[in-house]
């Protein structure tokens, strides 16, 4: 028997394999049918099959076939036939503990950070157990419209109790992360010397390397770091400072990365810290502080689980994480007419912060697969990303025009969650005309099933609503599918409404050529 590999102080990182919550609750979805059912390697089959089949997960044999590349970028589905054959051109070349050789390895890439999570339970031979947590984010995913509020419920109430030591991981670092980043930013925030800045980007690298709950420690490093250098020092420096916190020895300074302790695994922090919807980011990017929306939960956080119980087996901590905290399901409804101030005072700062063409640059990223390099903007999901990128370029282009999106917000302004389900993306209104603008990443038929009824529907309501006002509705994608165009004569035909389609490229060459919106419906 292999000797277990003891724990070793290291920087937390993050699975990117599962990078936002609709991928997790996509996978755990196609593990619900095995629930209570022994896991062995013909199940593991089964579900690959399935993950491959309805595309959430594509190996690059995919793109490699052209047969199977049409396919994927169809509304069809792979046969069983085609998944099969899928899986024996890509074998996976990897082990992990506890796990054979290839696709069993690849079933526990995919399921490992859900299980740190703890919305689900695995073991070779033992049954699949899937968490309260786990089935509230199936569902909420898959209720319509999917429920961002329960979504971003799930994600605080595992990552508030998620230990850095935790019995699935070798780290010799003992904290629980959230409550530990919390009780800094308190920390820097009692300190009338530090303005109430919060956290400063680089200093989270200290954050995942550090290693206990003592947080007025870490407090009190920062301020030493701030006082030598202020906020002007290399990635260098902090870095050396982790590695000295780390105790690394030759080998590891080797192992970590100074682009891994200060970018990759920096991002990716942020991300998650994000999803549970308590952290702000100001300064663009470039501090982290508390929403102040949420600092209700943020105090019962801290009065709660900054200190923690230690759990030594792997099923206990399972069996903790996957409870749900019913305090911090309650939603803090805060006025409307305070969440438009800042809504609208941040658009338009973003709007003439940035010029035209960083904001254009912006949008065909968010369209294509390429990746941001701005440090707000890499950080919010391509679908809410494209909302807001999408409102600036309106604000900035057209002079007259109120541009009013419906993405959900923080304290900063900043877009956390696309518009809820029954609202148009963004909402304008101008002189000549009151349009609505839907904008979408899907690009395949289901495109026209998907958006068309349903912006239909927003259309028919904003005209009786301004009888007296031309209502018209612009849809943006990175490509309009045919049956989209179909649909949008279909929806003139039947219903009398204007819905104008445009690929990205084509809204973009539009606002550049048009002196109103109302243009955009003529041209």
């Amino acid at each position: 028997m292999a000797r277990e590999r003891k724990a070793e102080f290291k920087p937390l990182l993050f699975s990117t394999t599962m990078r936002n919550p609709e991928r997790i609750a996509n996978f755990l979805n196609y593990v619900l049918p095995y629930e209570g059912q022994l896991l062995d390697e013909t199940i593991i089959e089964q579900i690959a099959i399935n993950l491959i089949i309805n595309k959430v997960y594509c190996p690059l044999y995919i793109n490699r076939t052209p047969r199977l590349k049409h396919t994927l970028q169809s509304d069809n589905l792979f046969t069983i036939s085609d998944a099969k054959e899928i899986m024996a051109n890509s074998p996976q070349n990897h082990k992990e503990a506890g796990f054979a050789k290839g696709w069993p390895s690849r079933f526990d890439t995919w399921y490992k950070l859900p299980m740190e999570l703890g919305f689900i339970y695995y073991e070779m031979n033992k049954p699949i157990t899937i968490s309260t947590t786990g089935h509230m984010l199936v569902d909420a995913l898959n209720e319509t419209p999917k429920n961002n509020e329960k979504i971003r419920s799930v994600f605080l109430n595992a990552l508030m109790k998620y230990q850095t030591n935790n019995p699935f991981r070798k780290n010799a670092n003992s904290n629980a992360i959230l409550p530990l980043l919390l009780k800094v930013i308190s920390l820097l925030k009692s300190d009338k010397t530090e303005n109430n800045a919060g956290l400063f980007r680089k200093e989270l690298s200290l954050v995942i390397c550090w290693p206990d709950n003592n947080a007025a420690a870490l407090y009190h490093k920062i301020k030493g770091i701030r006082q030598t250098y202020g906020y002007n020092y290399s990635d260098e420096i902090i870095y050396e400072h982790c590695l000295n916190i780390l105790g690394a020895t030759a080998e590891q300074r080797n192992r970590f990365k100074m682009s891994y302790i200060t970018g990759e695994v920096i991002d990716e922090f942020i991300r998650k810290m994000r999803i549970t919807g308590i952290i702000s980011l100001r300064g663009n990017g470039r501090f982290l502080d508390f929403n102040s929306f949420e600092i209700n939960k943020i105090n019962y956080i801290l009065e709660n689980y900054y200190h923690y119980n230690i759990y030594q087996t792997k099923y206990a901590y399972f069996q903790y994480m996957g409870e749900i905290d019913s305090n911090i399901l309650t939603t803090k409804v805060i006025e409307k007419d305070i969440t438009d101030d800042i809504k609208i005072r941040t658009l338009s700062r973003w709007a003439k912060e940035y010029s035209k063409e960083d904001i254009i640059k912006e949008l065909n990223i968010a369209c294509g697969k390429a990746e941001s390099k701005n440090n707000v903007l890499k950080i919010i999901d391509k679908p809410t990303r494209l909302e807001f990128l999408t409102s600036i370029a309106l604000k900035q282009h057209f002079n007259n025009l109120y541009v009013y999106p419906n993405y959900h917000i923080d304290d900063e302004g900043l877009p956390t969650f696309t518009a809820s389900g029954g609202l148009a993306d963004i909402e304008c209104f101008d002189q000549d005309s009151n349009p609505l603008v839907e904008v979408t990443l899907m690009q395949a038929k289901s495109q026209a099933v998907n958006e068309i009824p349903a912006i239909t529907r927003h259309l028919q309501e904003a005209i009786n609503k301004y009888a007296n006002k031309i209502v018209f509705s612009v849809f943006v994608a990175p490509s309009i599918h045919p049956d989209t165009i179909y649909m949008t004569e279909f929806s003139k035909s039947r219903y009398n409404v204007d819905i104008v389609p445009l690929t990205i490229k084509e809204f973009i060459s539009k606002i550049k050529s048009s002196k109103k919106m109302i243009d955009l419906l003529s041209n």
